[in-house]
């Protein structure tokens, strides 16, 4: 899992799954979006309006839980 925020857009991605898929997009309102490949798979979560979405300036803390993390190089 792989979690980017984009300040010059205030835009947010949660990518699921790793590497390239084709996926179509569910709306769910104008700020959340659903990326949806292959076999149904969740494959991403989009957010606009990021720091609008979350009621705040900041966004939250990332608290992270009974998660694997990857360990790089």
């Amino acid at each position: 899992m792989k979690i980017s925020y984009d300040r010059e857009v205030d835009a947010l991605y949660i990518r699921l799954l790793e590497g390239s898929h084709e996926c179509r997009t569910l709306r769910l309102n104008d700020e959340v979006a659903l990326n949806i490949g292959p076999g149904e798979a969740l494959v991403g979560i989009e957010i606009l309006d990021a720091t609008h979405v979350f009621g705040a300036e900041e966004l939250p803390d990332l608290v992270v839980e009974n998660v694997r993390l990857a360990v790089s190089g």
